[in-house]
Parts: C-alpha cells; sequence; structure tokens
C-alpha cells in the first residue's frame, strides 16, 4: 500500500492547482447511478463533476484528477478505468465522500485506489488519546467574537467529594461538547442541583451543583484554531502492477508466439538494450562506451552478447518490456552509426552515436 495524507481547512477544501486539471474527463460511476441498478460510467470533467457536487469538493477532486494521470501514465488503458463513488452505506461514519479507481481485468472490476475525504477523524482520535493537541492555528485579520457554553470545575470541593473516583469523573466531563454541556446544565437545575453521571470507568456518580459550573461566556480570539480535515488517497500497488501488465501485454499479428510488454519507457524496469552483432572483441570497446554514455544519463540499459540471433535477442527483450534497442555491427566500429529499434512498431532508423545519444 502507499498512501497520501493531505490536510485541508474543513472551512476551505478548494485547491490552489485544481485549474490545472478541471478539465480532465474521467468516468464517474456517481450513487444517482448505481442507485438505478446500473454500473454505465458517465463521462465527465472533475471540474463539472465539483460544480455539481457530484465529487464533494476541489481537493478531492484534484487528487482524482491527479490518480487517472498517474495510472494512465503508467500504462493503464482509459477505457478499462473508471471512478465509482462509494454509497452511504460503504462509507465510514466519518466520511464525507469517497471514490474508488477501479481497473477491469481478467477478475474483472478491481479496486486499485481509494480516495477519501476522512473529514478530521484522524487527528481528532490521536488527540483524544494523547491528550495533546493536533490543530493549525491560523493569525485572524480581525478578531473572532462569540459566545460559548463552558465547564468549571471547583477543584476544592471536586477532589475531596469524588477522592479517587474524581479522575475518572473529571475525564468524562471535560469531553462534553457544548450541546452535551447544556443537557447536564439543565439535569442538575431538574434534579435540584444533583444529578448522576458516567465515568470514563462506567460507573455513575453523583455530583451536585457545588461541584462544577456550567455558564456561557464570551470570548475574543485573534487565532483561529481547528483540527484540519484530510483528503487520503490510498493505492494498492499490487493490484495496480498486475492489472498494468494485462493492459500492455500483447502478441504480434504475424506471430502469436512472440509477446510484447508496452511498458511506456518511464516504468519500463530497463529503458535501453545494447545488442552487439556478435560477441566479436571488435565491438568491446564501442559496446563499453556506449554503456558508459548511456547510464551517465540515469538511463537503465542491459547488453546483451549472448550468442542468439538479433531477432531472438529483441524477441526476449520485447517480451520483458524494454522499449528501445540499439545495435552495433562492423559498420558501427568503422563510421560510428548505430542502428535504434522502436519495440512496439519495430522502427528502426540508423544514425551517428551523437544524433542518437544528445
Amino acid at each position: 500500500m502507499a498512501e497520501i495524507e493531505h490536510y485541508v481547512d474543513p472551512n476551505n477544501k478548494t485547491h490552489s492547482r485544481f485549474n490545472e486539471v478541471k478539465d480532465i474527463k474521467l468516468r464517474l460511476v456517481p450513487r444517482s447511478v448505481q442507485s438505478e441498478g446500473k454500473m454505465d460510467p458517465i463521462e465527465m470533467a472533475i471540474g463539472e463533476a465539483v460544480e455539481k457536487k457530484i465529487v464533494d469538493n476541489e481537493t478531492l477532486g484534484y487528487f482524482l484528477a491527479r490518480t487517472y494521470l498517474f495510472l494512465t501514465k503508467l500504462g493503464i488503458k482509459p477505457d478499462r478505468l473508471r471512478f465509482r463513488q462509494h454509497m452511504p452505506n460503504e462509507m465510514a461514519h466519518y466520511a464525507c465522500d469517497c471514490w474508488d479507481a477501479d481497473i477491469h481485468n481478467s477478475y474483472g472490476w478491481i479496486e486499485c485506489v481509494g480516495c477519501a475525504d476522512r473529514s478530521a477523524y484522524d487527528l481528532t482520535v490521536h488527540s483524544n488519546r494523547t491528550k495533546e493537541k493536533l490543530v493549525v492555528r491560523e493569525n485572524l485579520a480581525e478578531p473572532m467574537i462569540y459566545d460559548k457554553t463552558v465547564l468549571e470545575i471547583n477543584k476544592k470541593v471536586f477532589g475531596p467529594k469524588l477522592r479517587q473516583n474524581s479522575k475518572t469523573v473529571e475525564d468524562y466531563l471535560t469531553s462534553l461538547n457544548e450541546e452535551q454541556l447544556e443537557a447536564l446544565k439543565k439535569a442538575l437545575e431538574d434534579g435540584n442541583g444533583t444529578t448522576k453521571v458516567p465515568g470514563t470507568d462506567g460507573n455513575q456518580y453523583e455530583i451536585t451543583s457545588e461541584y462544577l459550573t456550567i455558564k456561557r461566556q464570551t470570548f475574543t480570539e485573534h487565532v483561529r484554531e481547528y483540527t484540519p480535515n484530510v483528503i487520503e488517497p490510498s493505492f494498492g500497488i499490487g493490484r495496480i502492477l498486475y492489472s498494468l501488465i494485462e493492459h500492455v501485454y500483447w502478441t504480434r499479428k504475424d506471430d502469436e508466439q512472440r509477446s510484447v510488454l508496452s511498458f511506456p519507457p518511464r516504468v519500463a524496469p530497463f529503458k535501453c538494450l545494447l545488442v552487439p552483432l556478435s560477441n566479436n572483441p571488435a565491438f568491446t570497446d564501442l559496446v563499453d562506451e556506449l554503456a558508459k554514455r548511456i547510464r551517465k544519463l540515469s538511463i537503465a540499459i542491459k547488453v546483451d552478447d549472448s550468442s542468439n540471433s538479433i531477432g531472438r535477442r529483441y524477441a526476449r527483450n520485447d517480451e520483458l518490456g524494454t522499449p528501445f534497442a540499439i545495435t552495433i555491427d562492423f559498420q558501427s566500429v568503422n563510421d560510428r552509426t548505430i542502428t535504434l529499434r522502436e519495440r512496439d512498431s519495430t522502427k528502426q532508423i540508423r544514425e551517428n552515436v551523437q544524433y542518437i545519444l544528445f
């Protein structure tokens, strides 16, 4: 697995680079299609999908588009790639929106990438467990004034009255949100200043109004503090790889025994094959020179100086997905011209070393 954790302001889920991808068309299977019992993709620009709220926000849309670009640049066929939106009963309770990148292979449609807006769940859970604030602090241009229901514990009474149970009750009380604090205040008023609350140990404890005060208080903030939301693209590397191998595999029409893996050069294990016509010592110096020059360009190469025929060596490396081959023969030694062959088309050109390599 490989994951990206991209943190975003919950009040502003735009993305500064969304304009770069907004016109990219994706094959989407939104909830509205699935609810009709269908799985037919709708081709739509990601900008339109975000505008229509099919995709929840720009940042999520940006990563869907970037996922598409990543997969297609690897060699995944666009017509065998779709983005399916999770139905409400599939999503975690805290998720805002979630999409899967499904790739079609011999097993059918396989989920290979998940891209979810997980809201603030992850950091909130970590914060609650560690008792550490995991927040962003943003200086405000104008101060923010607001009222909030707050809890004040009377330590002089609270500790002595509850004794060894004071910690578990305090942990429960300090975890309450505003709505829960208002409910507790009402319970105390209805109970003539007395009520029972659970501790974090699960037991019930009686508290009174003298233990604490719940009131509305006005705050002025010059710094906004918030828990960021997270957009999480998650990539299944193994599934992507075996789907990619299926997508780029084919056999030549004139000979079905000759298989080809059409890896794009950027992902091929070896980018170039050096093929001396034979293992004649006359080729050694030029082969070594070319290998050194190509490696200096940070291009992964392989030298095949076996005794097999040129055609067999080409075919063997077509099966490995090597996109280019350079052939060195006796003419190469004399005039420094070499033959460059392209894997898929098998087309060849003969040019000077300097022209081909630089």
